[in-house]
């Protein structure tokens, strides 16, 4: 149940909205349906929608925004799925294409010793050749370099990649990676469930139910995960709301995701850029509308790197109360046209998180408080 004066100004301004039986059932703490969301998404009624995501998010969290200090590592982008939306892949012997060693990638890592990390993210594309030693020496080497970080390591697209090329059930792979240091997966990968999108963006990528079952056996096998939508593409309302449903199931059946990231699709430099850009309404809309129907997830990210800084303190009053980390080096998001910085100081997110009159909170990757040195 949500009460108080914060529920008492929200009533009045749902009052004059056509949301009035969905606020209802928000406040009653009461799982919201496909309907629901349908008609959310379908409505242009943006405040309203906004002020129900932020009574669930001050429910859960108060005025608290997290952060966490990471080092992103991209250790390759050689690729053999060719998806339309990508700019970061590369195919095998093509221009801008690369592979770090594993003494660059512990350079990397080295570079950084003086910094109190707590997490270092490593994902790449699906490189025909590299054998499966060549990831367990990276995570081994990261883990030799800094043995108190979490090393949160290859999406479910990678990890059932590995397991096809090397003839490993999903479970051997994932139970070697585990062994080797990784102790959660990132939630790439997903993009948007919809056979039909898939087909026109990446028909030779890892299908919709084969990313739900390798995160699910993650899951089972005491790994943590984390999920993601990539929209303002070709997806349709419906097909978001799908997408985000089917996650909420897969949430009630693990309970393994350690949080949400709608993905602001970045078009410049892909095979998409004559799309009409996204709008900063739709960012909004989709994240409240995410932290509405996960009533299962724990958090909401507003992922700066897409969304841009300014965007996601707004996102704060939508739903999201986490805004990722100090990133240090993204590749991804910027070969897509995104223009954010590369990197933020654990100062400039504390900024940024007071400037939206929220209180800022370390954490890790499984959000639990981190103890801040003087």
């Amino acid at each position: 149940m949500i009460s108080g004066q914060n529920t008492d100004i929200a009533r009045r301004w749902v009052e004059r909205s056509e949301l009035t039986d969905i606020y209802e059932k928000v406040v009653a703490g009461q799982r919201l349906s496909r309907e629901d969301g349908l008609r959310l998404f379908e409505s242009q009624d943006l405040i309203t929608i906004g002020v129900m995501a932020n009574l669930v998010r001050k429910r859960l969290h108060g005025q608290q925004t997290y952060w966490v200090y990471n080092q992103h590592i991209n250790y390759s982008n050689i690729c053999i799925n060719g998806c339309r939306f990508c700019a970061f892949s590369r195919r095998l012997g093509e221009e801008g294409g690369f592979v770090l060693t594993v003494d660059q990638i512990a350079n990397k890592v080295r570079e950084r010793l003086r910094e109190p990390i707590t997490e270092i993210h490593v994902v790449g594309g699906c490189h025909p050749d590299l054998p499966f030693s060549y990831y367990l020496d990276l995570v081994r080497k990261i883990k030799k370099l800094r043995p108190e970080v979490t090393v949160k390591a290859f999406t479910g697209v990678e990890v059932a990649h590995l397991a096809k090329r090397e003839g490993m059930t999903l479970s051997e792979v994932l139970l070697a990676l585990k062994e080797a240091g990784v102790e959660a997966l990132p939630g790439g990968g997903a993009e948007v469930f919809s056979n039909r999108v898939r087909q026109l963006l990446c028909p030779e990528k890892l299908s919709s139910n084969g990313w739900l079952e390798v995160a699910k056996e993650a899951h089972q096998l005491g790994m943590r995960s984390n999920a993601t939508l990539l929209y303002g593409h070709l997806e349709t309302a419906a097909e978001r709301v799908d997408h985000i449903l089917a996650l909420r199931k897969a949430q009630d059946e693990t309970g393994g995701f350690i949080t949400f990231i709608p993905l602001a699709f970045q078009s410049a430099n892909t095979g998409m850029s004559d799309l009409q850009p996204r709008t900063g309404f739709a960012d909004l809309k989709t994240i409240a509308l995410s932290r509405l129907l996960l009533d299962n997830f724990a958090h909401v990210k507003a992922y700066w790197i897409m969304l841009g800084a300014k965007m996601a303190q707004v996102a704060l009053y939508f739903g999201a109360d986490d805004l990722d980390g100090t990133v240090m080096e993204e590749r991804i998001g910027h070969m897509a046209g995104a223009s954010s910085a590369e990197a933020l100081t654990p100062e400039e997110l504390e900024t940024l998180i007071r400037a939206a009159g929220h209180e800022p909170v370390q954490r890790d990757t499984f959000f639990r408080p981190v103890q801040q040195e003087n």
